[in-house]
């Protein structure tokens, strides 16, 4: 999570501007969408601050199992959640990746973040083989939902934190972003 400084950047950029519009959405929407938008803005902000370049702030050391307790509390929030549907399934892939990704950065010295090698390559590898597989499964069903909204027949436009393939395209950053920090890891 800790590579080259430019695109440590870049990943904190994209994570917190997408955990930005994630709260966004809990603004608008049904009460089980606002709790995944919730989720997904957590996500959002704790991968902007995991991607920070270790040449400009490591964290100490309790961050870690901080951050592990909070994405295992979030863990637990969303297996709970899936009771009432599988999509919540994915949030709970994504926090114990979170989780896992913390444990690995607490067991690390501070000058191999980055190096990779880090964690456990079987385990590593499953959690890129699903997010990659996410990234692309998510951008295929983006491609319909930008093409119809942008040709829609009538009716009320939808305001910006409504809009499906909005949501969508956060997802699919997120996905993004835990790909190249899993690479990274």
């Amino acid at each position: 999570m800790h590579g080259p400084a430019s695109s440590g950047w870049l990943l904190v950029a994209l994570c917190a501007v997408t955990g930005a519009y994630c709260l966004a959405r809990m603004r608008n929407g049904a009460e089980d969408q606002r709790g995944a938008a919730g989720g997904e803005a957590l996500m959002g902000f704790g991968m902007a601050a995991m991607a920070v370049p270790a040449a400009v702030f490591t964290p100490p050391s309790w961050a870690w199992p901080v951050y592990a307790a909070v994405f295992g509390a979030a863990g637990v929030h969303a297996l709970w959640a899936a009771r009432a549907g599988a999509h919540h399934l994915h949030h709970l892939v994504g926090a114990a990746a979170m989780v896992y990704m913390s444990v690995v950065m607490a067991g690390s010295p501070a000058h191999a973040h980055g190096r990779g090698g880090s964690g456990v390559p079987l385990l590593t590898g499953a959690l890129l083989v699903y997010f990659a597989g996410y990234v692309l499964l998510t951008g295929v069903r983006l491609v319909p939902v930008a093409a119809v909204a942008g040709g829609g027949a009538g009716g009320s436009p939808a305001g910006w934190g409504d809009r499906p393939e909005l949501a969508r395209a956060c997802r699919l950053s997120m996905g993004i972003a835990m790909v190249a920090m899993l690479l990274t890891l």
